[in-house]
């Protein structure tokens, strides 16, 4: 695998974890430079390990986890967004459980899904599959850790619209990839 296709993936697998960052930044009253490389830190972590996961499993949970990681996905990331947007809508300026180390990690958990089965497919291709997974790890970390600063900013202006926003983007994300593996994408 050459190191444009593995910056490629990695940025990919980035993608949702930047928009979740983004959602979970618009409804933060002040997450600060160390709360915003945290965040960034946990999706970071957990997407450089899920893919290290799935290609450890491998060829004896493939069709295991290819026959679920759509509906895992779609679980966590709509009741996320579902959470993020009444979060959003309720009163007061701060949402204490939009912080929370568990509604962090459970995010980074429903956008990684997908980066598990990519560890499983990785597995049938000759890859340092280390490299992969740090390289994913490092621009996840890096994209979340802009998203969270970057949606606090856009919260400021756009405060309530901003989370609900950001709440149908994840719900949104958790559709495309159970609606992608159900038409057989």
């Amino acid at each position: 695998m050459s190191a444009v296709s593995i910056g490629i993936l990695a940025f990919s697998m980035s993608v949702d974890a930047f928009i979740a960052a983004l959602g979970r930044g618009a409804v933060a009253r002040r997450p600060g430079m160390l709360r915003a490389l945290k965040t960034g830190a946990v999706f970071g972590l957990v997407e450089a390990v899920t893919p290290l996961i799935g290609w450890t499993l491998g060829h004896a949970a493939s069709r295991y986890i290819e026959a679920w990681d759509h509906w895992i996905a779609f679980g966590l990331l709509s009741a996320v967004g579902l959470h993020m947007m009444r979060e959003a809508l309720r009163s007061g300026a701060e949402r204490p459980s939009s912080a929370s180390f568990r509604a962090t990690l459970l995010t980074a958990i429903g956008t990684s899904v997908d980066a598990m089965a990519v560890g499983v497919s990785l597995a049938f291709l000759e890859v340092n599959i280390l490299i992969v997974a740090l390289v994913i790890g490092l621009t996840t970390m890096a994209m979340s850790t802009a998203g969270l600063v970057a949606g606090h900013r856009l919260g400021r202006g756009f405060g309530r619209i901003a989370g609900v926003a950001g709440g149908i983007a994840l719900a949104g994300i958790g559709t495309a990839i159970l609606f992608g593996h159900l038409a057989g994408g």
